[in-house]
């Protein structure tokens, strides 16, 4: 079945990286890995234990799992998934763009809305395709990596990544192809705003959303990047269900109405966490630069304020530099950011 694609490359063995890399090689497919040294002496140990709240269990035993942290091991691969930080972008080009061979192509599935920007520039526009992976994953340790929330993949449509992702589907994650990626890329990075908000609160994802003074914080925040949006003539695109139009008046809503009409929002594991609060308990630094700081950037362009999401990002980075959570409560952040603005 993986003939007809030849070996994919995971540059980066994180969340996204062991948890997508290691469905697709559980399905059949010839995966090479990508990761520091610690996840190499970690998966050479443990291989790889991948669970999901709405399905069964998957293990990759150790010795099936092709792993280094030499760059070298990609330089074979017909598809490489970037599943590196976006801050690690820049520097994951210049290790690829010396040993990728000819007709391969990049597909960068991470979060925010320049990175396949930034890889084009090194490696060429024909050689880079957009990918947005809605649902979250976390690590539990030794190899073991949850998936707590739902959502299909979507790939920038070409012939490569339609392979790729029929690919995906058969391994147990939907994919498809699209080809309004960039609308794709804005309609995930309203849903991405919550990152930072789950660093701050430091509850649950459920628990979070179910509260709606932290929604009003949220709220402020989409609408923020909402109007910058169609200043810049952006129209982002629906991720799920929702419009994203919509996503303010519903996140608005009393809790009692919210919890009726936003059951698809609310779609995954209890204990689910965001990557950036996953982050904060790892030590890694955050991609709040790349994700709120898009809004405010976008913003500026426009000639437009952004006062919530910059209060939110100084507030992540105080987070960041203490090393641990404020766990703000929501009136708290209400009364941080400015209720009138929110």
């Amino acid at each position: 079945m993986s003939a007809d694609l030849g070996p994919i490359g995971v540059f980066g063995a994180g969340a996204i990286g062991c948890y997508v890399g290691g469905m697709l090689k559980a399905a059949g497919a010839d995966v090479r890995f990508l990761g520091r040294d610690t996840a190499v002496a970690t998966l050479q140990k443990h291989g790889l234990t991948l669970t999901r709240f709405d399905g069964p269990q998957v293990t990759v035993k150790p010795g099936d799992i092709a792993i280094s942290s030499d760059p070298s091991i990609l330089s074979a691969c017909d598809i490489i998934l970037l599943c590196v930080k976006s801050q690690a972008t820049p520097e994951a080009a210049v290790d690829i763009a010396s040993r990728m061979k000819s007709g391969a192509c990049v597909v960068s599935l991470q979060n925010g809305v320049e990175n396949a920007e930034t890889l084009a520039d090194a490696l060429g526009a024909n050689r880079v395709r957009a990918g947005m992976v809605p649902f979250n994953v976390l690590s539990s340790g030794n190899g073991q990596f949850h998936r707590g929330t739902a959502g299909d993949i979507l790939l920038a449509d070409g012939e490569s990544t339609r392979k790729l992702a029929a690919f995906l589907t058969r391994a147990g994650i939907a994919a498809n192809t699209r080809r309004d990626m960039n609308e794709v890329l804005w309609g995930k990075l309203l849903l991405n705003l919550n990152n930072a908000l789950n660093v701050l609160s430091d509850v649950p994802l459920v628990q979070q959303l179910s509260n709606r003074a932290y929604r009003l914080v949220l709220a402020g925040m989409v609408e923020e990047a909402l109007r910058a949006m169609r200043k810049s003539r952006i129209r982002p695109a629906s991720i799920g269900r929702v419009r994203p139009w919509l996503i303010p008046h519903i996140l608005r809503l009393p809790d009692w109405l919210f919890l009726r009409v936003a059951r698809s929002m609310l779609a995954m594991d209890a204990k689910a966490r965001s990557s950036m609060w996953d982050d904060l308990k790892n030590g890694r630094q955050p991609e709040i630069d790349f994700l709120n700081g898009a809004v405010v950037r976008l913003a500026e362009n426009a000639g437009m304020p952004a006062p919530v999401n910059r209060k939110v990002i100084a507030l992540v980075h105080e987070a960041f530099k203490s090393g641990h959570s404020p766990g703000f409560s929501g009136d708290e952040l209400l009364r941080l950011v400015g209720s009138r603005q929110v």
